[in-house]
Formats: structure tokens, C-alpha cells, sequence
């Protein structure tokens, strides 16, 4: 790094309005409570050599080349990228790299990644039936985290519990296959992911109940959308394959990203294996739209109506309109996932859904419109049969601030000894247990493990709670404004009048910490110009202390007569 860059960054970064100073912070990953303190430590900063190295790892591989062109003729990057390197500290406003940037991007370490494709063909339709199996699917582990929220351990992967669970639910074929189909719901919005866990998002609760088609294509948009910067194209879709191994070329987690992307592409049928889009996908490529007719046409019709039978059961004669699905499944268990479906009725699943907010006129209602063979009588028995056990236990607050259960004895003694209801902490109180957990989670535990529960307000009117798995859709980001506001205050309070005297003065700093060499260049009383060279010592009460190296004494220069300082 050199002090004339340096100072130009310096004098540059204090000129920027706050906002676009907080963009260029944010660009190359500052910490807001860094300890500059003023416009030379932030231009020292971002010129050091281990944070240029961490910025090259988000330099793509076309300005890494622009770079490298304006290096080695000596001439300014080109206007196309001009404005983006600036914006970063990597270049001047003139397209110049700084002298930094040139040395840590020839002591960079290129990665080496493999091909992003190597699989093989195949037609539209095979990947119009695996665009249906993927959507499925991502609909199956939806349903299963509105339910649950999906673990996640501390690499940021979904849990080896969670992805057995999956597989065994038949939500996805493998491990893999749920850990692509998690990564592509978080892309898409429909789950959150937090520290701990991923939950359903109001925007994946309203997407389950979308048809077949348009769940496709909105999570490809969002796919297609959130590439990194570098695999996108002018027209807004993307580059060809066959560059995205090379598209970061400095940052050593682009390889296992670039896997990754390409495996959520192809598990979504965006792509076939060998890498190139399905026909009627081709306009996500582009920056356009997939073709939504020409995919209709290829997916199975989906069906409004079930047969339903004596044996509690409903056969789909084809995929049911999610929708229906989506409200059939919380009275029934699906047992079967083929294009005729079938779902199982028991005593346990027509409690859960009055527990969900059914009642036994809704549920009849909803299946008498749904059926195309009625409602059996063995079905209309148990529902009726739900309808009078259920409220046998109620659960809501009471005057001290507990969460109270009251019921039949037996209920309650059941209860008491589940180990699977072992969290609520529950305690004995006269007839009734008690529990210092919220009455939203204990109702939601108990309808879970299958108990005729009622939640109930605290002068005992029935209510129905929400599943406390729907998280926002999205979490309102602080600016990057507001995030270095601190910082940035801190530092166009340090700005001077006299920016020449403020840039000497922290040179000469620099050489006095250091015990440096320099030569200085002193204004004389009759306006002449002399030349010393000095092993800086000291500095303050205005005036500069070093030894002479010519003359070998100790000297006391007026900072007021030093004009340039130069490091021997």
C-alpha cells in the first residue's frame, strides 16, 4: 500500500454522502463496530492485505480480468465496471486499481472448481414429471414443518434426525434429496431459517394451498432470481454452465456452492442432468418466464373430488388440488403418495382437526362437497363418535399465571405420566395439573400427541389457537445505513479544515510508531526549502523530535514548518 493511495482513498471515502458510504462498508463486509476513527484508518482498512483478500472472494471472474487488462497496459478499468469496482474500494473513481489491490490479486490463490454438470439428457416430459415429484415433495416437508419445525445443527445443515424423518415420511427419496429440497425452500421464502431451526413462512403456508403449476414456477422464479451476481446475464437470466465453476476464481467456498446451486437447478427440473433447461423452461434462461401452458400440458390433471369408503379411507383418483389436500390432511394421515392418493381417517386425526378448529358439521360438510360417493356410515360414526370426546380436556390460563389442564381423572393421569409430554413441566394442583409453559405450546403438544384438547380463554370460551411453526415471511433487515451509522458519524467527525495538515501529522504519526527513517522537507524563515533526514522519536506539544542521521544530534522541528514527509 502506498501513502499516496491511501490518501486518495481517504480523501475519497470523505466526500461520499452517508448512504453511499454505508453501501461501500457493506460491500466488502465491515464490521459496524470497528475502531476507526477516522478517514486514514478507514482507508488503511480496506487497503490491508488480509481485507483485500476476503473482498477478492466476491470479485467475479469478468472483473477479476478487467482488473488484471488495466494492470498490465495501464490504462482504467472499463466503464462497464468501473462504477462496481469503485463502489467496493477497489479501483479509484477513475478506474485505476490501487496499488493494494495489485498486489494481493497477484499473491491471490485462483480455486479450483469442478465442472458445475455432468449428467445426461432427457425430454421435457421426464422433467416435467420430475417438476411435479420435486413440488410434491416440497409440499410433503412443508406439511411436515408446519407440524414441527425442522432441526438445524450448527453448520447450518438440517439435522440427521429430521432428514431420517423425512425420508421415512416418504417426503423426500434421501438424505440429500431433503437437504436440496430444505435449501431450496429457504431460497424461495417459503421457510425461515433461524439458529436452530427452519419453520414454515406465511408465504409457504399460502403457497401449499397454490396448484401444481404455479408452485413450480414461483420457487423457479425465486431460484432463478437469488443466483450470485456473477452467473447472471445482461438479459436477466443466466450465463451458460459451463463458466459457473470459474465465476469466483478467489473465493475458496465457490466450488461447494456452485455444487450446490446446480443440484437445487436440476432437483427443480429448471435443468435437465446434462445442464440445459427443459424446453418449456428455456425463458428462465433467458430472463424471461418459463412457458406455465406448455408445462400444464405435461403434468397430471389434477382432481377435485375422493372416493370415500367404509374402511375410513379416501382414494384420489389423480393429485388432488392442493388445496383439498391441504385441508384433508389435517383430518386424515396421507398414506400414499402415487397420482391416486390415499388418506386414512382414524379416531386420533378427526380429533386433531377439531382441535385445528373443526367442528363436526364443517368436517361433514367439507367431505360430503369432497366425496363423490358421500360419507360412509362408519365415517360419519367417528366423526360424531370425535365430536363428543373432544373438549373432554381443556387447556387455557388461569389467575396465577399458569397454563391449567382440567379433564376426566383418567385423561389427566395419562397425561401426567407421557414421557413425550415430559417438557411441559407438568405438576399436580387439586384435580387439575399446571404447567409454566404458554398455553399455545401446551395445546399444540397435547393435540400432537393425540389428546382430545380444547384451548380455552380465561373465562373458558373455546378458541383456536395458531401453530406457532408459521414464522414472517420476511424479517425487516436493518439498513446498511442505519447499521454503520455509528461508525460513520464517528468518522466524519474526525474531518478537519486542513486536510493536508491532518494527513502529515498522522504520517509523521506513523513513522514515530514505528521508529521509522524519514525524509522531510522543512520551510525555512526566508521561504527556502530544506531537505533532513530523521529517525523519528516523538511527537507532540505541536513539534516533531528525531535524530539527524547527517549531522547525528537530536533535533526539535515545528510541525508548522514541515511541508511533505517521504519514507527513505
Amino acid at each position: 500500500m502506498t501513502a499516496s493511495d491511501a490518501r486518495a482513498l481517504a480523501t475519497r471515502l470523505a466526500t461520499l454522502d452517508p448512504d453511499a458510504l454505508a453501501a461501500l462498508l457493506d460491500a466488502r463486509h465491515v464490521a459496524p463496530h470497528t475502531s476507526w476513527t477516522d478517514f486514514f484508518d478507514a482507508a488503511d482498512g480496506l487497503l490491508d492485505p488480509a481485507q483485500l483478500h476476503r473482498a477478492l472472494a466476491q470479485v467475479s471472474d469478468v472483473e477479476a480480468a478487467a482488473l488484471r487488462d488495466a494492470l498490465e497496459t495501464g490504462t482504467p478499468v472499463d466503464a462497464t465496471l468501473r462504477d462496481a469496482l469503485a463502489a467496493r474500494a477497489l479501483t479509484d473513481e477513475d478506474g485505476t486499481p490501487y496499488d493494494a489491490v495489485a498486489a494481493a490479486l497477484s499473491s491471490a490463490a485462483t480455486v479450483d472448481a469442478a465442472p458445475a454438470i455432468t449428467g445426461t439428457d432427457e425430454s421435457d416430459a421426464a422433467s416435467a414429471e420430475r417438476a411435479f415429484d420435486a413440488a410434491a415433495s416440497l409440499a410433503d416437508i412443508l406439511h411436515s414443518a408446519t407440524r414441527t419445525p425442522l432441526a438445524r445443527i450448527g453448520s447450518g445443515a438440517l439435522s440427521a434426525g429430521d432428514r431420517r424423518r423425512l425420508v421415512d415420511a416418504g417426503a423426500a427419496a434421501s438424505p440429500d434429496d431433503a437437504d436440496i429440497l430444505v435449501g431450496i425452500a429457504e431460497e424461495a421464502g417459503l421457510l425461515a431459517g433461524s439458529e436452530r431451526s427452519w419453520t414454515v413462512t406465511d408465504a409457504g403456508a399460502t403457497w401449499l394451498g397454490s396448484r401444481t403449476v404455479e408452485r413450480w414456477l414461483e420457487v423457479a422464479g425465486h431460484l432463478r432470481d437469488r443466483l450470485p451476481s456473477a452467473l447472471r446475464s445482461p438479459a436477466g437470466g443466466w450465463r451458460p454452465l459451463a463458466e459457473w465453476p470459474g465465476a469466483y476464481p478467489f473465493d475458496p467456498a465457490w466450488p461447494d456452492r456452485v455444487r450446490r446451486l446446480v443440484a437445487m437447478l436440476v432437483h427443480w427440473a429448471v435443468l435437465a442432468p446434462d445442464g440445459t433447461p427443459p424446453t418449456w423452461a428455456a425463458g428462465l434462461a433467458d430472463g424471461t418466464h418459463a412457458d406455465a401452458d406448455a408445462l400444464r400440458t405435461l403434468l397430471p390433471h389434477e382432481v377435485d373430488k375422493v372416493y370415500l369408503q367404509n374402511d375410513l379411507t379416501a382414494i384420489a383418483p389423480g393429485p388432488l388440488e392442493p388445496r383439498l389436500d391441504l385441508r384433508l390432511r389435517t383430518t386424515a394421515r396421507r398414506e400414499s403418495r402415487a397420482q391416486a392418493a390415499t388418506y386414512r381417517f382414524t379416531a386420533e386425526t378427526i380429533g386433531a382437526a377439531f382441535a385445528a378448529g373443526e367442528t363436526a358439521a364443517s368436517l361433514t360438510a367439507f367431505l360430503t362437497e369432497l366425496s363423490l360417493t358421500g360419507v360412509p356410515q362408519p365415517l360419519a360414526y367417528e366423526i360424531e363418535r370425535a365430536a363428543t370426546r373432544h373438549g373432554t380436556l381443556r387447556v387455557g390460563p388461569d389467575r396465577q399465571g399458569y397454563t391449567r389442564l382440567s379433564g376426566q381423572r383418567d385423561l389427566l393421569e395419562a397425561i401426567n405420566v407421557d414421557q413425550a409430554l415430559r417438557p411441559l413441566g407438568l405438576v399436580a394442583d387439586g384435580d387439575d395439573l399446571v404447567t409454566r409453559t404458554s398455553v399455545d405450546t401446551t395445546f399444540w403438544m397435547l393435540a400432537d400427541a393425540r389428546y382430545p384438547v380444547l384451548a380455552v380463554d380465561a373465562d373458558g370460551t373455546p378458541r383456536s389457537p395458531g401453530r406457532h411453526a408459521v414464522a414472517e415471511s420476511t424479517t425487516p433487515e436493518t439498513s446498511a445505513s442505519e447499521r454503520y451509522r455509528p461508525l460513520i458519524e464517528t468518522l466524519r467527525a474526525s474531518l478537519s479544515d486542513d486536510a493536508d495538515a491532518a494527513w502529515l501529522e498522522r504520517e509523521l504519526e506513523q513513522a514515530v510508531r514505528t521508529r521509522a527513517t524519514i525524509d522531510i522537507t522543512i520551510r525555512m524563515p526566508d521561504g527556502s526549502t530544506r531537505d533532513v533526514t530523521l529517525e523519528a522519536a516523538g511527537l507532540g506539544g505541536g513539534r516533531l523530535r528525531g535524530r539527524d542521521r547527517a549531522a547525528d544530534v537530536e533535533r526539535t522541528l515545528p510541525l508548522s514548518s514541515i511541508v511533505s514527509v517521504r519514507p527513505v
